[in-house]
């Protein structure tokens, strides 16, 4: 299985973690995993109830390209709006 890494440091957000990840279900698919912690107040902005699935997609690569790609999108938002 593989384990859920940082983004490299030139994605990274400084105020921010992001890990992503994949799986592998029971068909064979490849999954995206994502966790992304806001550093300021330890808040886990994803996952979060009732999240969408990240794929499922063919290689493990997409997979965890999609799951960057949220992450960042994630981060974004949260820079320009932030939740409480």
């Amino acid at each position: 299985m593989p384990k859920s890494t940082p983004l490299s440091e030139g994605l990274a957000y400084e105020g921010f973690e992001i890990y992503a990840s994949y799986v592998v279900n029971a068909t064979g698919m490849h999954i995206g995993t994502l966790k992304v912690v806001r550093k300021r107040d330890r808040r886990v902005l994803y996952p979060f109830d009732g999240c969408a699935t990240i794929g499922p997609f063919e290689s493990s690569e997409d997979a965890r390209r999609a799951a960057e790609a949220l992450g960042q999108q994630l981060v974004e938002a949260d820079i320009a709006n932030p939740e409480p």
